[in-house]
């Protein structure tokens, strides 16, 4: 799932959450938060602390992917990086 907003995120934990059969109660003890953080976290709170939400995703075993989108520029048809393009356009910026 692409997660674009912190509803989005908020959703994803109490799905998960919900999976495992925590109660937000049992979820918060397990982080170190309170229960309360945990209800703003899945309303999608925009202001949770980072290495909260990081250990939060952490105990439900959620994945978190850091892929960067490639500019069609760069890309080959078979998938790969076309390095010629990368280092041709970079010249060409240093003129």
């Amino acid at each position: 799932m692409l997660i674009r907003t912190p509803a989005d995120l908020g959703a994803v934990i109490r799905d998960r959450r919900k999976q495992l059969k925590l109660d937000q109660a049992a979820f918060a003890k397990r982080i170190g938060v309170s229960r309360q953080w945990v209800i703003e976290i899945e309303r999608g709170h925009a202001r949770a602390e980072l290495g909260l939400v990081l250990r939060a995703i952490d105990v439900l075993g959620i994945h978190l992917d850091a892929s960067i989108e490639q500019t069609d520029q760069s890309r080959q048809p078979g998938g790969g990086v076309d390095i010629d393009a990368i280092v041709a356009k970079a010249k060409k910026a240093k003129r």
